[in-house]
């Protein structure tokens, strides 16, 4: 899976790829430069018909270095380029000194504020203001840029590296930044783009190759990508591929639960039986055909059903009741079992902390709110104002409650205890704002205890005379499960498209499912 780099990494990334001798600073802002012009043309097919205006914001590091190259080429190409700079030539870092020399060999440099009050007319603007390297709120003429862009007053812009002002590592504006259509990255992508505000101040984002080889061992989130069919193909008798258990809420309450034990099904478990109460047993009965009924009114029925050990999973939590959720979670978080804990089970988590037993087997899946109730620390660090992004909020978090931890949004963030993590962000070709509707996060908890229970091998599989399981039907580990369950969730949803509810998306899958193994 692709890493996500800090800015930190990324620079460290560089220096060593320079101090390797296999590339030059000066070299790797060329190809930063060409990557971008020739992504651009790309992006604006139109604009390589002919020569327009390009108005160059650069600033006074390395990123208005990548800027003034771009001026370079662009002027080369016959484009009329005018260049505005933040600072002073004899401040830039030598790279970049050099090739603002370069550039003032073909075309002058004026001031920012200068050009800014003239690029109107301009086909394209290219903020190279500050990139990943910010820190600090914008000032004087370098705001009065971000506030422009953001009122929408100038069209076509694309940034480099990220748009002035927004945060490399959490996605948010520092103070006020600035908004592009299309936003050019290098090498690897940055949390930013992905978290937060970052998709919409970026626009489309597009990341150049620049010919960095060097490794990066200090990486440790990854970008959620499409599974490999084999990781879901199903073999064997039904109880090779999984039996999971969906525990339900009382009377007029279940309608959760069974939209997460269908997604279970559908997602490949061989069986799934959903725990019910007395008072819901007629209701749940009068919905269910594959799915299968197991009256669970209490703790003492929990522990007996799980002297079978062919059940592979458990979800607890949606429409499942606090009340009931607290009295049967003692139970099912002592059985070891792998178990998804969602809804009304993190509420009553929350209130009697983080001294319940959770185990490694166990994956959480709360909101913002829950994140909130069950870490109101790390919630407050990464919130508005905080200076936490939500990676490193549900790394810490999952180290605490030694469980992975799938912190839902457009932007999920899913972190082990060990410290790996990865990110699942539902924008630019992977938007899916349908996904906002009651239900789907029970579908979604569904989907990983399904994945979780698959290839759960019955105590007596040498008795029935089966083979050894297939790799494939081995059950997923809580992290991968967490991780494959919302790239599959996801793209369920932008299959079905507007007009999605959370009933659609169990139905969607098969198709989902089809298309990767065609």
């Amino acid at each position: 899976m692709t890493e996500i780099l800090t800015s930190a990494q990324m620079r460290a990334l560089e220096a060593r790829e320079i101090e390797s001798g296999r590339a030059t600073g000066r070299a790797l802002m060329e190809r930063a430069g060409r990557g971008v012009v020739a992504a651009l043309l790309a992006h604006w097919p139109a604009l390589g018909n002919q020569p327009g205006k390009a108005v160059v914001l650069c600033g006074p590091g390395n990123n208005g270095g990548d800027g003034f190259v771009v001026a370079r080429l662009l002027r080369n190409r016959g484009w009329q380029v005018a260049v505005g700079m933040l600072g002073t030539a004899e401040g830039l870092p030598p790279d970049a000194r050099a090739n603002h020399d370069l550039w003032r060999s073909m075309g002058r440099v004026a001031a920012l504020d200068a050009v800014l009050a003239g690029c109107a007319g301009a086909d394209v603007i290219i903020d190279a203001l500050f990139g990943i390297g910010l820190s600090r709120p914008l000032e004087g003429a370098a705001r009065r840029w971000a506030e422009m862009s953001a009122a929408g007053l100038a069209a076509r812009v694309l940034a480099i590296d990220l748009p002035s002002g927004l945060c490399a590592e959490r996605g948010q504006p520092i103070g006020v930044a600035a908004r592009a259509a299309l936003t050019v990255s290098f090498h690897r992508p940055k949390p930013g783009h992905y978290l937060g505000a970052g998709p919409d101040h970026c626009g489309a984002l597009e990341i150049v190759d620049i010919g960095i080889q060097a490794p990066c061992p200090e990486a440790v989130l990854r970008r959620v990508e499409r599974p490999a069919a084999a990781d879901l193909a199903k073999v064997g008798h039904k109880f090779d591929n999984g039996h999971a258990l969906v525990l339900c809420g009382g009377y007029g309450r279940s309608g959760a639960a069974r939209l997460a034990a269908r997604a279970a099904l559908r997602i490949g478990a061989g069986l799934v039986s959903l725990g019910v109460p007395g008072s819901a047993q007629m209701e749940v009965a009068a919905q269910i055909t594959a799915l299968m009924m197991q009256r669970i009114e209490g703790a003492e029925d929990l522990a007996a059903a799980l002297t079978d050990r062919r059940l592979g999973a458990l979800c607890l939590g949606p429409g499942l009741g606090v009340a009931r959720a607290a009295e049967l979670l003692p139970v099912a978080l002592a059985d070891g079992r792998g178990c998804v804990l969602d809804a009304d089970a993190l509420t009553a988590l929350a209130e009697v902390g983080l001294r319940a037993p959770l185990h490694s087997g166990c994956v959480l899946t709360p909101h913002g709110g829950e994140f909130a109730r069950l870490f109101p620390d790390l919630a407050e660090a990464s919130g508005s104002g905080g200076e936490m992004s939500k990676v490193e909020a549900t790394r810490q978090a999952a180290v605490r409650a030694g469980a992975v931890v799938l912190y839902k949004g457009p932007d999920t963030v899913i972190a082990a205890p060990d410290g790996r993590a990865f990110l699942h962000a539902a924008c630019y070709e992977r938007a899916a704002p349908w996904l906002a509707t009651a239900g789907s996060g029970d579908v979604l908890a569904g989907m990983i205890a399904g994945l979780m229970a698959r290839g759960h091998a019955p105590l007596d599989a040498a008795t029935r005379g089966h083979a050894p399981l297939h790799a494939a039907a081995q059950g997923h580990a809580p992290l991968n499960a967490a991780t494959m369950a919302t790239w599959l969730h996801a793209e369920a949803a932008r299959g079905f498209g507007p007009g999605l509810i959370a009933e659609d998306l169990p139905e969607a899958l098969p198709q989902v499912l089809a298309g990767l193994a065609g």
